[in-house]
C-alpha cells in the first residue's frame, strides 16, 4: 500500500502531484491512487496534506472500495503529527465496525504497537484473528500479516506461545525465525561492544532484508482479463468486431480458467485475474491512441490494471468464493477439477 522508496530516490511531493492527476484521468482507480499519492505525501512529511487527500476519499465514501482501509490509514496519519484524540477515536470506530478485510486491523495495530500501545495493539490485533480465522482452514495470505503482528507483540509483552504463534510460524518462511526477527534483545545487541554479537545480529538483519526485497521485487501478476456478464454484452453491443475474442459469456470463463491451469503447469507463478470495465477499457484506448476495436490491446489493457493493483491472485484460497462472481465456493464452480 505505501511506496518504500527512499526520500533521496524519488520526489515524494511530485509524486503524489502526478498520481493525483492520474487519478482525474482514470476516476475507477482514483481510490488507488490517491492512496499512494497520500503515501508519498508522507513520506515527503507533508501529513496535513496526506490528510487531506484521507478526507478527500472519505466524503465519496459510499463509492469507495474500502472505506475502513481510508479511515485506518488516516487515524495512523494523523497520530504521527500531534492528532492522537482523533486518531484513538478513529481506531475505536474501526475495531466496533470488525472490517471483513485485514489490512484495516493490521494498520490500526501497527499504529497502537508503534506509540508503545502493546497490550492494546496485542488486543486488536487478537479481535480481528478472531474475526476472520476460520478453524481448521489454511488462513489466507492477506491475514497472514495479522499473525505476524501478533507474534510479535506477544513476544515484546513475553507472552508464552499459543495455537496462532505457532500457526505464524508454521506460515513464515524466512530463514531467520519468527521468533528471531521478533525477539526484544536484539536491539539491544546493536549497541553491543562484543563484535560476535554484532555480527550475528548483521546477520540477522540480512536475512530479514532479503526477504523483503524478495518480496517487492515480485512481479506484476501474470494477469487474465475477466469481462463480468453485463460488461462483456455492453463490450460487444459497442464494438461488434470484438465478438471474434468472445463467442459467448460462457465460453469467455471457461476460457480464463483453462489459460490459467496452462500457465500454472507450465511452471508460470504469481498469477492473476483482473476484471475490465467498459470505461475503463475505453479510457485506456484512448490513453494509448487506438481504437477499442483493437484485439492486441486486450491483453495490454490487464497488465495495465494488474499494474495498478487490480488483480485477484488465482487460485482462489480454500473456501473462497469462485473468480467469477457466481455465489458459489470456487471448489464448486471454475475449481471442480482442479
Amino acid at each position: 500500500m505505501r511506496p518504500d522508496t527512499p526520500a533521496e530516490n524519488v520526489d515524494h511531493t511530485t509524486e503524489a502531484a502526478r498520481l493525483e492527476r492520474t487519478a482525474g484521468l482514470y476516476p475507477e482507480d482514483a481510490e488507488t491512487l490517491l492512496l499512494r499519492a497520500a503515501a508519498h505525501l508522507e513520506l515527503s512529511g507533508d501529513r496535513p496534506a496526506a490528510t487531506t487527500l484521507y478526507d478527500r476519499l472519505l466524503s465519496s465514501a459510499d463509492g469507495l472500495d474500502n472505506p475502513a482501509l481510508v479511515r485506518a490509514l488516516k487515524a495512523s496519519n494523523l497520530w504521527e503529527y500531534g492528532h492522537e484524540a482523533e486518531a484513538r477515536a478513529i481506531i475505536e470506530g474501526i475495531r466496533t465496525t470488525a472490517p471483513r478485510d485485514p489490512a484495516p486491523w493490521v494498520i490500526v495495530a501497527e499504529a497502537l504497537e508503534a506509540h508503545d500501545e502493546l497490550e492494546a495493539a496485542a488486543k486488536t490485533f487478537t479481535e480481528a484473528a478472531d474475526l476472520l480465522l476460520v478453524p481448521s482452514e489454511e488462513p489466507p495470505a492477506a491475514t497472514h500479516p495479522l499473525l505476524y503482528g501478533r507474534h510479535r507483540v506477544r513476544r515484546m509483552l513475553g507472552l508464552p506461545h499459543d495455537d496462532r504463534d505457532t500457526l505464524a510460524d508454521t506460515l513464515h518462511t524466512s530463514p531467520v525465525s519468527l521468533d528471531e526477527l521478533h525477539d526484544p534483545k536484539r536491539v539491544w545487541s546493536l549497541g553491543s561492544d562484543n563484535p560476535a554479537e554484532l555480527q550475528a545480529e548483521i546477520s540477522r538483519l540480512r536475512a530479514e532484508l532479503g526477504a523483503y526485497r524478495e518480496a517487492l521485487s515480485r512481479p506484476f501478476p501474470v494477469a487474465v482479463l475477466h469481462w463480468p456478464a453485463p460488461e462483456l454484452s455492453e463490450l460487444l453491443s459497442a464494438y461488434p468486431t470484438l465478438s471474434s475474442e468472445y463467442p459467448s459469456h460462457a465460453e469467455h470463463l471457461a476460457t480464463i480458467e483453462s489459460s490459467l491451469r496452462e500457465l500454472s503447469a507450465s511452471g508460470t507463478a504469481n498469477l492473476g485475474i483482473v476484471t475490465g470495465t467498459v470505461p475503463s477499457y475505453e479510457a485506456f484506448a484512448a490513453s494509448e491512441g487506438t481504437s477499442p476495436t483493437d484485439p492486441t490491446l486486450l491483453p495490454q489493457y490487464a497488465t495495465t490494471l494488474a499494474a495498478r493493483g487490480r488483480a485477484v491472485a488465482w487460485p482462489p484460497g480454500r473456501g473462497a468464493g469462485c473468480w467469477c462472481g457466481a455465489n458459489r465456493v470456487y471448489g464448486d464452480c471454475h475449481g471442480t477439477t482442479v
